[in-house]
């Protein structure tokens, strides 16, 4: 069976030998965190919530290994399996992406717990922001499939569509991306505010955008 995406040692060296970082790194943080440790931040990057060290040494390593594994095997079960040919470099990127900020997040929050002085929030935020604006520039060379995207009944329904309301959505994403970089530094309730209104702006618009271009199209 021809592979939806090609897999070779140029696009996965990469993200192996941070994957394999990160679990050498577990056995490290797992052998000198404190018994109790931090698991869960609040909007403001001060943490709520605790666990025992084992689950944040090696859970996150795990996780970032299911969805390597994950984002390899998708393409494969896609009914449009074929359309990935042409959006590779972008899928590769996206995928790479992801397992790269989440990387950073671990690290930054097994430090945190190690006792160095760092900011959760700002880092989270930033890092989050900075994917969603790479994100955005990409957004409009996704093809029509059925795992990544913005996949409303409208996109699926004709290929224009989908197209139209992507080029939308990375403008959206990139805008969202530079806000989220912002809201650390803006006072609680007017940062969770915007962060809510920019979601449902988010959603609303290539919902009612896709929708309305599907209209015109039938028309």
């Amino acid at each position: 069976m021809k592979l939806a995406i090609k897999i070779n040692w140029k696009t996965e060296i990469i993200p192996l030998a941070v994957l394999a970082a990160c679990v050498a790194s577990s056995f490290y943080f797992y052998q000198r965190f404190p018994d109790v440790v931090a698991t869960h931040w609040n909007f403001r990057g001060q943490p709520d919530g605790y666990g025992g060290k084992a689950f944040v040494a090696f859970f996150f390593p795990a996780l970032l290994s299911f969805m390597y594994l994950l984002f390899l095997i998708l393409p494969q079960l896609d009914p449009k399996r074929d359309r990935y040919e042409e959006f590779a470099k972008t899928y590769n990127i996206f995928r790479h992406l992801i397992i790269g900020m989440l990387v950073v997040i671990y690290l930054a929050t097994s430090f945190y717990n190690l006792g160095y002085d760092l900011n959760i929030g700002v880092i989270t935020a930033t890092s989050v922001g900075i994917m969603m604006i790479v994100f955005g520039n990409y957004m409009a060379k996704i093809r029509k499939n059925w795992f990544i995207g913005i996949r409303t009944p409208w996109t699926m329904s004709s290929e224009n569509v989908w197209n139209k309301t992507h080029r939308l959505g990375g403008l959206l994403f990139i805008i969202f991306g530079a806000i989220l970089i912002v809201l650390p530094f803006l006072p609680e309730s007017l940062a969770l505010a915007i962060f809510l209104s920019w979601i449902v702006v988010f959603i609303a618009g290539t919902f009612g955008y896709s929708w309305w271009l599907y209209k015109q199209e039938k028309k």
